[in-house]
């Protein structure tokens, strides 16, 4: 077990046996990565209020949990998806759906750490371009490279096979290195450098992206 997954069992733990302190140690864990997969289910503007109930949930239910770090997420994840999908019901909106029906093909393996991976697709544009992913696409990656699930527990929270979790997230990582590709429509420089002929923030940033992609593919790959 990875220390940072040690000291969250622990916390988890504490937590259990009433610690407050280690109650807030988890939630300063775990939080940034729910809401960023809550953000992927609902409006960016709802987002927080749906986060906020799913951690009513698992305050009130948390002395039934039993497992590691690892099962908290996915366990966590479970009942902020649920109260996500509520709120959708409760608006009377049908969740986004659709698929890409590409072939599944493996991107290119980088050399980089998973953690780098997720620091970078926590950025506010690569998050909003994964929200622009088929639903089924968007959950896996997000699962996946910013949950920290792996297959069988990503799975578990979709209701689906570990095996169609991963190929919905190798093809949502191939969609999302398209997008990051694509020049923003807003900038009037379309050859990606500035006026002294060096390569522009725009240009910088499709070079960070692309490696994102192929950092957060190899995890998903060893995993």
């Amino acid at each position: 077990m990875h220390g940072d997954d040690a000291e969250l069992t622990a916390a988890v733990r504490s937590a259990q046996e009433g610690d407050e302190a280690a109650f807030r140690a988890v939630y300063r864990a775990v939080h940034p990565r729910l809401l960023g997969y809550v953000r992927t289910l609902v409006a960016d503007a709802d987002a927080e209020d749906v986060t906020s109930e799913a951690w009513l949930q698992i305050a009130r239910d948390l002395s039934r949990f039993s497992g590691d770090a690892d099962r908290f997420r996915g366990w966590a994840a479970r009942i902020a998806r649920n109260r996500a999908l509520d709120h959708i019901r409760m608006r009377g909106r049908r969740p986004a759906v659709g698929g890409d029906e590409s072939e599944l093909t493996s991107l290119p393996g980088g050399a980089d750490t998973a953690d780098e991976a997720l620091e970078a697709l926590g950025t506010g544009r690569t998050m909003a371009l994964i929200s622009r992913l088929p639903r089924d696409q968007a959950e896996a990656v997000v699962l996946r490279v910013v949950v920290g699930l792996d297959a069988k527990s990503a799975a578990r929270v979709l209701g689906k096979r570990p095996g169609a979790v991963r190929t919905a997230a190798h093809r949502g990582l191939r969609r999302l290195a398209e997008l990051l590709e694509a020049p923003p429509h807003d900038s009037g420089d379309t050859t990606g450098h500035g006026s002294t002929g060096e390569p522009s923030s725009v240009d910088r940033g499709r070079g960070v992206t692309r490696g994102v992609t192929r950092k957060a593919s190899r995890t998903l790959r060893e995993t």
